[in-house]
């Protein structure tokens, strides 16, 4: 019979940020995990300093991402699309954000029936544009010169939001215990 590898010697084989959680069923899985947490913070700075050099200062990840959705195909959002999209369930988070956005004047709100909508000004938009064109030299002409790494991007983001699903569904079931 077949012995399974001791965590110890799983361990020794991946890079992880937690050896406690390496199953030995799924060591690649903390090793995921670890990418995850390492993009995930690198992905954060570089949106903050992208939106920085396009002239906003001060925003934090989320100021940054939500007003890149407010902006997304120009059409006004609630809130609780927003947080839908964004896979976000604290609408307070948001909504803070959304203020934020308001008072430095790159998003506008307006009330619709019972609803109130988002959309961003001008002012919003050029930084929005601004930022697309940094993004575009400091990070997508980098991926120019690999293309096999530019032609895996699409097979990973499919596979994040498989993990994204499997993730939401685990924590249904670890809420329910």
């Amino acid at each position: 019979m077949p012995r399974k590898k001791s965590t110890a010697s799983a361990n020794a084989n991946h890079i992880v940020s937690s050896a406690h959680l390496v199953s030995p069923d799924s060591a690649e899985m903390s090793e995921f995990e670890f990418g995850l947490i390492v993009a995930g913070n690198a992905f954060h700075r570089w949106i903050i300093h992208c939106m920085a050099a396009a002239g906003l200062k001060d925003l934090t990840p989320l100021d940054v991402l939500v007003l890149h959705h407010v902006t997304h195909r120009a059409r006004d959002k609630r809130l609780a699309d927003i947080c839908f999209i964004m896979n976000i369930e604290d609408t307070h988070l948001v909504n803070y954000a959304l203020k934020k956005l308001q008072g430095l004047g790159v998003v506008v709100s307006q009330k619709n029936g019972k609803d109130v909508t988002y959309a961003a000004t001008d002012e919003g938009r050029g930084y929005v544009q601004r930022y697309r064109e940094i993004r575009e030299s400091c990070l997508i002409d980098a991926l120019k010169a690999d293309d096999g790494l530019n032609r895996d991007i699409g097979e990973l983001a499919r596979l994040l939001r498989v993990l994204s699903g499997m993730y939401d569904q685990a924590a249904r079931a670890a809420a329910s215990l």
